[in-house]
């Protein structure tokens, strides 16, 4: 760890960043025109990391603007019943999500940073908000007459600082004899100065630590996935429901039939699956599902061979085509 590293204070902007987006929806230099650079200093990683990571947070609270914005979808809070004190999740949804009577289309995306209107955080700073946002999905669906809930399946907890525990000194035991809580004294001073050293270099700038509060219901992509589907999709009068799902998403998808197999037969009826990870096996997926998935599901997948081409599979589940054109 460099000791010359600057403060890991950055702006909480776009603008404060001197970045903005394009008409073609591409992330550019306000003064240069150039796309984002990684290495903003060089030999510096951990702060250029985070200087991405800051400017990641911001996109995410942009997106969450263009949904509800350019979109015209509304923001949910989660749990519906949730108290003002406890830690509190959201989902977007069409004005007709639950009363569209035809169909509803449903968007998951996949595991790590990205949140509820994204496909990939990298994509989005790097290509453009067409390739790594779900908002292209979100107007085609509106446009195609479906109403549309956007899944926010990573958004599991929040972080609060961690409160600062008083460890009581040995001279606080009174009982002890003089000599004794003066050897004790030594040897907690010595394993102080060792573990500010080791501090130092851990966490050089103090960066606060946290602690973790789970949402409840919502504490995973899983149950997140269930929790939706028990409170707003399975409570929409859509007769035909479809669902997109890319990479995670997809397990969390599989996840919710083996959860609620019946009612997803009922009300599902095609899915189109994204370099999805599920795995029937590992998952336990019956042999009702599988059926069902190889019927109702396909999964496009990082290929070579042309758009749809069929690509071989392991596992006896949905069929697998190439995503590439």
């Amino acid at each position: 760890m460099k000791k010359d590293e600057p403060p890991l204070d950055f702006p909480d902007t776009l603008e404060g960043f001197e970045y903005a987006f394009n008409e073609k929806g591409q992330l550019r230099h306000i003064k240069t025109g150039e796309p984002f650079v990684f290495n903003y200093r060089e030999d510096l990683h951990r702060w250029n990391q985070k200087r991405y990571e800051a400017l990641g947070e911001i996109i995410t609270k942009y997106v969450y603007e263009l949904l509800e914005k350019d979109c015209n979808l509304k923001k949910i809070s989660i749990p519906v019943d949730a108290t003002e004190s406890e830690p509190k999740s959201f989902i977007f949804m069409s004005e007709d999500a639950l009363t569209n009577p035809q169909k509803l289309m449903v968007l998951i995306h996949g595991s790590g940073v990205v949140r509820a209107g994204q496909w990939a955080r990298r994509l989005i700073i790097n290509e453009d908000l067409d390739s790594g946002t779900q908002i292209p999905f979100i107007k085609r669906a509106m446009d195609e007459g479906y109403g549309v809930i956007v899944l926010n399946p990573n958004e599991n907890y929040i972080e609060v600082e961690k409160p600062k525990i008083h460890v009581p000194s040995s001279s606080d035991s009174s009982d002890e004899p003089a000599e004794k809580r003066e050897r004790k004294d030594k040897v907690s001073k010595e394993t102080k100065k060792r573990r500010d050293f080791y501090e130092k270099y851990r966490n050089p700038q103090r960066e606060k630590e946290m602690m973790q509060l789970y949402i409840r219901e919502n504490g995973s992509p899983e149950e997140h996935a269930v929790y939706v589907w028990d409170h707003f999709i399975a409570q929409s009068a859509a007769e035909n429901v479809f669902f997109v799902a890319h990479s995670y998403g997809g397990l969390a998808f599989v996840e919710l039939m083996i959860q609620r197999e019946a009612d997803v037969k009922s009300k599902v009826t095609a899915v189109a699956l994204t370099d999805s990870v599920h795995n029937v096996w590992h998952q336990e997926a019956g042999k009702t599902i599988r059926e069902w998935m190889r019927e109702n599901c396909c999964n496009w997948v990082s290929s070579s061979e042309p758009l749809d081409t069929s690509v071989e599979s392991m596992l006896p589940d949905c069929p697998r085509v190439s995503a590439e054109k």
